[in-house]
């Protein structure tokens, strides 16, 4: 009976020593460990995330943005102004002052000048003029030197005047002369290049 009993504690104690084995073996730190745990990267080293800031957007740039002082109606007066000077007619009137030998390349002039600015001359083709110009010469040499003085009276086909253009052009005296001996053919051709333009301006000024 004592044999039963000692043998049937044994058994019991070393049932009772395994399952204490067991035991630790369960509560050991790494039998209840994550098994999904990472490392965490040390801070510095090259494995740390790095965040990209976004992109910029690129701002337009200011001279991409439209004028604001570009007026689409800027080519209307140019074309005002010649369209003015194409409808206009000119007649030169027969030159006072000047002899016969200096109002004949001025008036050549003249009409070189005007066909080159777009304007028509009148009288000879029989179209009625829209302007009338008239023309008053003078001289007056000094040394060396002549001056031409020059004043002309733009008239519309009424008779009432438009506009006046004077002006002197001063030169040396040709052949050693005076008076309009000495203004050589060169000067009244500056006259009238000078005069023609002066006229298509004021005329461009009469289209706004």
């Amino acid at each position: 009976m004592r044999r039963s009993h000692v043998t049937t504690v044994s058994l019991l104690a070393a049932l009772t020593l395994a399952a204490c084995t067991s035991a630790k073996d369960v509560l050991e730190p790494s039998a209840i460990a994550p098994q999904s745990t990472q490392a965490v990267p040390a801070a510095g080293t090259g494995t740390t995330a790095t965040t990209t800031p976004p992109a910029t957007t690129a701002q337009p740039s200011a001279t991409a943005q439209p004028s604001a002082t570009a007026q689409p109606s800027a080519p209307a007066q140019p074309a005002k102004s010649a369209a003015v000077i194409a409808r206009t007619r000119l007649m030169v009137a027969p030159i006072v002052g000047a002899s016969v030998e200096a109002a004949t390349p001025l008036t050549a002039e003249l009409q070189t000048r005007a066909k080159q600015r777009g304007i028509t001359l009148a009288g000879s083709a029989g179209q009625t003029p829209t302007h009338v110009l008239k023309g008053y010469f003078s001289t007056m040499s000094e040394g060396k030197d002549t001056t031409v003085i020059y004043v002309w009276d733009v008239y519309d086909p009424a008779g009432n005047r438009l506009h006046r253009i004077n002006g002197q052009q001063k030169a040396p005296s040709a052949n050693g002369g005076e008076g309009w001996a000495a203004v050589a053919p060169e000067t009244m051709q500056t006259i009238a290049d000078q005069t023609i333009d002066q006229f298509a301006t004021w005329l461009g000024g009469q289209a706004g």
